[in-house]
């Protein structure tokens, strides 16, 4: 298995934009915090924009197919059954394009299309036909029960106007310019509980080391981190990821069981109109399993 200090910039970068990320984790943490950096030389506004500019274009190559698993870890309560879900990825001229198939624990299947770029949205497979996701519905749980959200996959965050790097700090021992992104209109008239998006990006790989949402209040409600990767070929992919409600301190874990890269993927699939119907999967010689 690859590990985040053997990889090149580019393919953190990739590996972080396949399901949202947050946390490259180091081999080791310094056993010392070292003192607070300098804020002398921060980046302005063009550079800040150039950073996010390098990130927004980053992505696995080509078409893909994933396989994985959502597992719930409550602080408390007793833990549901383990749900299997399926991703179809690819690219357009707007950006990052994505399909989600899950099956909940009743056998019922959620799906879900994603477009990422400017206008960011999402559509979900309902009884009367596919349903674009307003505001709230975006930070809904993908499946209930679950602490993953459609905003955490979607990360729509990353194509808000203006975003600004606040300071350069430290995280997990490393240098990071601190991002922060401000919610657009939509989000404030909807009355979501979200008041800004906070990221820090490594300031040698502009690779995000962790992200936070916070609620209109300030307060952090909610984190994901990357916990390991896995090496596919010549592509990196998260292996494993938290996602972790910070109120309630439960989390699921995303857990990576099947890949298979360098498809031709049609592109109806990634209609909205075609939720309606079960995408299809790969031919199972293209599928590399991926043990836990």
């Amino acid at each position: 298995m690859a590990t985040a200090g053997q990889d090149t910039p580019a393919r953190l970068r990739r590996a972080f934009f396949f399901l949202a990320t947050a946390l490259l984790v180091p081999a080791a943490t310094p056993p010392v915090v070292p003192p607070e950096l300098a804020q002398i030389g921060k980046p302005g506004p063009e550079e800040a924009a150039r950073l996010i500019t390098q990130f927004r274009t980053s992505g696995i190559a080509g078409d893909y197919y994933l396989e994985f698993e959502l597992r719930d870890l409550p602080r408390r309560r007793a833990e549901t059954p383990v749900l299997r879900g399926r991703w179809w990825g690819s690219r357009n001229d707007r950006g990052a394009l994505g399909r989600i198939e899950i099956t909940d624990a009743s056998g019922a299947v959620h799906r879900l299309v994603l477009q990422n770029g400017d206008g960011a949205a999402a559509w979900r497979a309902a009884g009367a036909g596919p349903a674009r996701l307003d505001a709230g519905a975006l930070l809904a749980p993908l499946v209930p029960g679950a602490e993953v959200t459609t905003f955490d996959v979607l990360m729509p965050f990353l194509f808000w106007p203006a975003p600004r790097i606040d300071r350069i700090v430290r995280k997990l021992g490393r240098p990071t310019y601190e991002f922060v992104f401000a919610p657009p209109p939509g989000y404030v008239a909807a009355g979501v509980d979200l008041g800004a998006v906070r990221a820090y990006f490594d300031t040698k790989f502009n690779a995000p080391l962790e992200i936070e949402t916070l609620g209109a209040a300030g307060r952090v409600v909610r984190t994901f981190a990357v916990l390991s990767l896995q090496a596919v070929g010549r592509q990196t992919l998260p292996k494993a990821i938290d996602y972790r409600n910070e109120v309630t301190r439960d989390k699921t874990r995303l857990q990576l069981t099947a890949a298979a890269l360098d498809l031709a993927l049609p592109t109806a699939i990634f209609d909205p109109a075609t939720l309606m119907q079960p995408a299809g999967a790969p031919e199972a010689g293209r599928l590399v399993r991926i043990e836990p």
